[in-house]
Formats: structure tokens, C-alpha cells, sequence
């Protein structure tokens, strides 16, 4: 199924996860190592937020990834920034729920995304932005087969020190040609 693993599920966002997204979004050990902006948000920016940014936007495609054994809410992924004219999208993901890091849910959640992205939308690029401390998920973006394309030197300020952004990508042939050899040419 497309929007489905052996361990998740994502499904489109909705206005009635205003509340859970609303919480992870004002975890900052959540979102350190993905928002660019701290601060905390009152619910009526977040409503607002979702309503007009993340489900009120037409070049973005937002979905929640659920667990699936106890259909749980685990985090967020996103589509941002889509260029269909020039077929390329922004992806982003959260895992908001704490007790769910290290499970590999973030694994299946990009490879859902991109199998979405590439062989349903056609889209022919996928980027990202990531910090560089943040060296578990670019880990994660490399293992799926995403390259480094640039740095943004010394772009953000966090927890008293300088960091880069870096800006990785991934094309619809290298993905289908790297996850047709990962499947062993079914």
C-alpha cells in the first residue's frame, strides 16, 4: 500500500491534530534539531499555522505517521515547497513523540514520502535542509541515498555556538535505480 509500512502509516493531516502538533511543537528537545525558530507557541498560532501554512497551502502535502500496532501518532512529514512546474519538493519530518526515536519510523516515513514523491507525484528532485549537529539524520538522509549539494556556513545560532545548514538532495533516477538494487531487482 502506498502510504503504509510494515510499521507505519501516514495519513493526511487534519485540523483535529492541531492539539498533538501543537505539543510537539512546543518541545524543544523536539524541535532543536529541526525548527530553526524556538519559541514557544500559544494554540492560536499553531491553529493559525496549520491552517493557513501547513493544510492551507497548495504546494504543500503534509501527512501524520502513525504507529501501526497501536495506532499511535508518532510524528510528522511533510512535502513543502512544491514546484510543479519544475517537478521538486522540500521534504521535512518530525518525530514528535519521544519514546518513538531510534525505532527506524523515520526510515519508513522518508521512504514513504519519496515513494510518493517519485513514482506517484513524478516529481524529479527532493531536498533538504538539515543542521549540522544533527548527525543522526544526516545519517539517515545519506543511508537513503540523499547527496550533500551545499553548506550554509555558520547559518544558525544554537545553544550558544554557530552552526551550518546543509542542503542535501535526491533525484527520482537515483532513487528508483538505488531502491529497485535494495529490493534485489524484484
Amino acid at each position: 500500500m502506498l502510504f503504509e509500512s510494515s510499521k507505519i502509516i501516514l495519513r493526511k493531516m487534519t485540523l483535529q491534530d492541531v492539539e498533538l502538533y501543537h505539543t510537539w511543537r512546543n518541545d524543544i528537545e523536539v524541535m532543536k534539531s529541526t525548527s530553526p525558530f524556538l519559541d514557544i507557541y500559544h494554540i492560536d498560532e499553531t491553529k493559525e499555522f496549520v491552517s493557513q501554512v501547513i493544510l492551507g497551502s497548495g504546494s504543500s502535502r503534509s501527512y501524520i505517521i502513525v504507529e501501526k500496532e497501536s495506532n499511535n501518532p508518532v510524528g510528522i512529514t511533510s512535502l513543502i515547497n512544491i514546484d510543479y512546474k519544475n517537478r521538486n519538493a522540500e521534504c521535512i519530518i518530525d518525530i514528535g513523540d519521544k519514546t518513538s526515536w531510534g525505532k527506524g519510523y523515520g526510515t519508513e516515513a522518508m521512504k514513504l514520502l519519496l515513494d510518493y514523491s517519485f513514482l506517484e507525484m513524478n516529481l524529479h528532485r527532493v531536498y533538504l535542509r538539515v543542521f549540522s549537529f544533527n548527525n543522526k539524520a544526516i545519517n539517515l538522509y545519506e543511508k537513503i541515498g540523499f547527496q550533500h549539494e551545499g553548506r550554509l556556513r555558520e547559518s544558525i545560532f544554537r545553544e550558544g555556538k554557530w552552526q551550518d545548514i546543509i542542503h542535501m538532495a535526491i533525484l527520482q533516477n537515483e532513487y528508483i535505480k538505488r531502491d529497485y538494487v535494495d529490493r534485489g531487482a524484484e
